[in-house]
């Protein structure tokens, strides 16, 4: 955990985001930071905050920011650095974590430094260099003003012994610029000014400085009724009469002398702060006679070798001795990799080395390139390197130097090294270079700007080409340029100029992995899916698992794939589009259709298996799907079941598409068909009504007349179940119902009639219901389908108990419960308890039917039921209204409500704003119940139910009030 106070105060765990603390709650932290070290007690934090006039929660707000503050330190597992005493809190953090106590280490060990001036100047920079504008920015509180006065004051006693010291090295030209901004800053500070007099006095501006000196005297007396000190007078009259004694020293060397081979660094370079803080950080850890090497690393057009350049630039001043630079080349077209010998040729020449002594082996060169290094402090840039075994023989031994290096690989056996794998450009920075680049035409069509960097993936050199290509084309809209970028079979052509290109650094990646890395590489552009796991991935290129797992490391190594989660694999979007384009040049059409048709059945014998696990009822209404010779692994319980089915939904809608689109018709129908009790009863309603239309059209395509009857009942289910279409619910059945008598399909008209009874149920026809389950009941026992009898026995159960006749609705339940637990069923369970608590409360049993409630309550909550997690929630709230204990049905109605809004279920939202109308008329909130009676009135009128006429009647009454 990184913590700043010279500045925005900040809490940052490694990798990751600021912690978001509230205000307050930073300004408690930034009091413990200010006095880290030291216990303090609960009334001197109120009094730090508010003053002598604290609020009287100021205890309670103390005790919960500390409880924030332990959150965030416990996330980033730092909870040890937050300590609590009898006497109060105190915060210790690590060495290296507090930017105040890097700052005052730096300062310290410059005045401890009794040899090299320009050494102490570069330290006292490296401290102020860690000051991000005014301390305790962002912060009110009673302690800010004196606390950030005492901080400011520490910098500027710095700045004025930096001025110091750069004087006598004869930097005053340097120094002019820098200094005038902190007398504008602090136009009192005698010392200040008059160090900007003499740098301007001996850069030859008498008149500049005297008018400095006047300036000051003016200020000091109208502000404070002052004069200025002895030595600021004899100062000013030493400018005057051009006193020798002011002249200055002999020059060190400058900035402008100090040697430097780094590139240009172009001027619209943008954002990146936390990785060029990240780098500056690296070196000022390890400051003092130690090498600091940085690894950058991350896949091409990334902006790694810009990042680089632009950090080098950003640190020159604190390497005296010079910036270096090197291209190895490994990935220039065109150009074999610079080999070591050559490359420390190059670099031991901006040393300043002459040509005849640089040694001819290697090993001789790098011994006199740690030699010239010892003792120097220098920053060199080892940019495109091909791997580790690449930039060994360029690291230096003993000395104060900065090595970053820049790679398209992970350098992960470079021991000691810092890396930092960079990412693609958020969103705000990319608009910001795409705007730099562009100009007025980026500001006009900001929609359109965040459309094209969305299509060229945030990669930054997808960015600069597409502004670079929009610069030039006065006649083109933001919007043009989308356009054609939207073309897939163009993009990567479109993203190119004469001297770069996407595709062409994409190329050269891929050049350099071995034959097995790029037929996994290119195979895997094949996968309709977002990302892939290695189960997946072994069944695409027909490798063991291991094998297969072992080849997408490497390709995460090499930055052509990328890691979000762990065990998940996906490409950047160009990335994807290079490895398809890839695939249809270097693999036949056969061979690509065999590796889909390897994964496609990976994916629908391990979705079968999974949701055998959880719906092992209705196994025998699913496609039996054989297992595929590269099976690699299957979920072994109900918990891997709904994990691997989690993880893949996204991966699997995409196959049902792409088989549906490319003449995989088959295997639409049966991954639609095996998917709809998962996809049904965990909420993916969406996904459902997109598969099973695509099946829908599937089967009749292929003239399956079975799986288009088995379709439109599948979806029926999800119009009846999460929307309430009850109408179009109940077309879709009867069209089921007549194919299936048509073919003789028993089992499809068992549920097609038991499917419209569950219409006629809902629209209070119980007679028609009744008839419809008692026939599907007949038909699901001659079957054989335990699933199907046992739904409507406990459907007839719900139309004994609406008819009064709650004995039989008792056995039939019962009867129902028993099938359900006996096939291993937990959604039918859920479904029986339910409806049985149902029952105790139309007898008034209301303590069983809780408890049946809370049975299913737990249920759905343990296995991911959603819906029916909503009904379990409104039952036990009506329950809780019938005992009177109006509170609690307050509590579980919401908490139906808000699961009911979270996955779109239309009919128990509108049960949930019903009983809470008649709650709150019983508590006397009348507001409340009229709004809540609306809700339920609109929902229950858009679903055309018989509850409507009650709550409009209910709503009258109200009015009436």
């Amino acid at each position: 955990m990184r913590f700043t106070v010279l500045g925005p105060v900040e809490a940052v765990a490694p990798g990751s985001q600021p912690s978001g603390l509230a205000p307050r709650h930073r300004a408690v932290l930034a009091y413990l930071l200010l006095h880290a070290g030291v216990v303090i007690s609960t009334d001197r934090l109120i009094d730090a905050m508010w003053g002598p006039l604290p609020p009287d929660s100021a205890r309670a707000q103390i005790q919960t920011t500390i409880a924030a503050i332990r959150r965030i330190l416990r996330a980033s597992g730092a909870d040890q650095m937050l300590a609590t005493h009898p006497a109060g809190y105190m915060i210790t953090p690590e060495p290296g974590r507090l930017d105040l106590d890097e700052f005052t280490n730096l300062i310290a060990k410059a005045q401890a430094t009794s040899g090299d001036p320009q050494d102490t100047a570069d330290q006292i920079r490296a401290a102020l260099a860690l000051w991000r504008g005014e301390p305790l920015a962002d912060i009110t509180a009673d302690y800010v003003q004196s606390a950030r006065a005492r901080l400011n004051g520490q910098r500027l006693t710095a700045i004025e012994r930096l001025a110091e010291l750069e004087l006598s090295l004869g930097h005053q030209d340097d120094l002019i610029d820098e200094l005038t901004v902190h007398v504008a800053a602090n136009p009192l500070r005698e010392r200040l000014c008059g160090q900007l007099m003499l740098a301007l006095h001996r850069a030859g501006r008498q008149p500049d400085a005297l008018h400095v000196a006047r300036t000051f005297r003016a200020a000091l007396a109208e502000q404070q009724g002052l004069d200025p000190g002895h030595a600021f007078s004899k100062l000013e009259q030493a400018i005057l009469r051009d006193d020798p004694g002011l002249r200055a020293p002999a020059a060190a060397p400058t900035k402008s002398q100090r040697v430097n081979f780094l590139p240009y660094d172009v001027p619209d370079f943008t954002g990146r702060e936390g990785e060029l803080d990240r780098l500056a950080r690296s070196w000022t850890s390890n400051n003092g006679g130690v090498v600091t090497i940085s690894a950058i690393d991350g896949m091409a057009g990334i902006g790694k070798t810009a990042l680089a350049v632009h950090a080098g630039h950003l640190l020159a001043d604190h390497f005296p001795d010079g910036q270096l630079f090197v291209d190895l080349q490994a990935h220039t077209a065109g150009q074999a990799p610079l080999d070591a010998g050559t490359a420390l040729e190059v670099l031991l020449g901006q040393l300043g080395v002459p040509a005849e002594r640089v040694p001819a082996s290697v090993a001789d060169r790098a011994a006199v390139w740690r030699s010239e290094l010892s003792g120097r402090r220098v920053l060199a840039v080892l940019d495109n390197a091909l791997g580790t075994d690449h930039v060994r023989p360029l690291l230096p031994g003993t000395s104060s130097a900065l090595i970053l290096i820049t790679s398209r690989r992970r350098l992960t056996d470079l021991d000691g090294a810092h890396a930092l794998s960079m990412d693609v450009l958020p969103a705000a920075d990319a608009v910001e270079l795409f705007t730099a680049i562009v100009g007025e035409r980026a500001l006009a069509e900001p929609v359109a700007v965040l459309d094209v960097l969305q299509l060229c993936g945030f990669l930054p050199l997808a960015v600069r080409i597409a502004a670079a290509r929009l610069h030039h084309r006065p006649r083109w809209t933001v919007e043009y340029l989308a356009d054609r970028l939207r073309d897939q079979r163009r993009r990567l052509s479109e993203l190119a100029t004469s001297e770069r290109g996407v595709a062409a650094a994409f190329t050269l990646s891929y050049q350099q992995l071995d034959p097995d890395q790029q037929r996994m590489f290119r195979l895997l552009g094949l996968q309709p899916g977002r990302d892939i796991g290695p189960d997946a991935a072994a069944a695409l290129v027909n490798l063991p698992l291991e094998r297969a797992e072992m080849l997408m490391e490497d390709l995460l190594d090499a930055h052509v794939l990328a890691q979000y989660q762990p065990g998940r694999y996906t490409f950047h979007d160009l990335l994807r589009e290079h490895a398809l384009a890839t695939a249809a040049a270097e693999e036949s059409p056969s061979a690509q259709r065999e590796a889909l048709g390897r994964l496609f059945d990976h994916y629908l014998h391990t979705a079968g298996t999974a949701i055998d696990h959880l719906y092992p009822e209705n196994k025998n209404r699913r496609p039996h799907i054989p297992a595929p010779d590269t099976l690699a692994s299957s979920p072994q319980d109900e918990a891997e079941a709904v994990r691997w089915l989690n993880a893949e939904r996204a991966n699997l809608i995409a196959v049902g598409h792409h088989t549906a689109g490319h003449g995989w018709l088959t295997h639409t129908s049966q991954l639609a068909a095996t998917l709809h009790r998962y996809l049904l009863g965990h909420a993916h309603h969406a996904d459902a009504l997109a598969l099973h239309g695509l099946a829908l059209q599937a089967s009749r395509r292929l003239g399956e007349t079975v799986a288009e009857a088995r379709t439109l009942l599948d979806l029926g289910e999800v119009h009846y179940w999460w929307h309430g279409h009850y109408e179009q619910a109940a077309e879709h059945y009867r069209h089921a119902l007549n194919l299936s008598r048509d073919i003789g399909d028993q089992g499809t008209e068992a549920r097609a009639l038991h499917n419209l009874g569950n219409v006629y149920k809902r629209q209070r026809e119980y007679d028609q219901a009744h008839d419809h389950y008692r026939q599907s009941l007949a038909l699901f026992r001659e079957s054989g389908d335990r699933a199907g009898e046992a739904s409507s026995l406990t459907n007839l159960g719900l139309v004994h108990e609406h008819q009064g006749r709650y004995e039989e609705a008792h056995d039939h339940h019962r009867q129902a419960l028993h099938v359900y637990r006996e096939t291993g069923s937990r959604i039918g369970e859920t479904i029986v308890l339910n409806n049985l608590g149902l029952v105790y409360q139309r007898e008034g049993r209301y303590d069983q039917a809780r408890r049946h409630h809370r049975d299913a309550l737990h249920l759905c909550r343990r296995h991911g039921f959603p819906g029916d997690e909503a009904e379990s929630l409104n039952a036990l709230a009506e329950a809780a209204r019938s005992m009177g204990d109006l509170t609690q049905a307050v509590a579980d109605h919401d908490a139906a409500l808000a699961v009911a809004r979270e996955v779109g279920y239309r009919p128990e939202q509108a049960r949930a704003h019903d009983g809470l109308a008649h709650v709150h008329r019983d508590l006397g909130h009348i507001d409340l119940a009229r709004d809540h009676a609306q809700q339920a009135l609109d929902l229950y009128t858009a679903l055309d139910v018989p509850e409507a006429d009650d709550i409009r009647t209910f709503l009258s009454d109200l009015h009436q009030l």
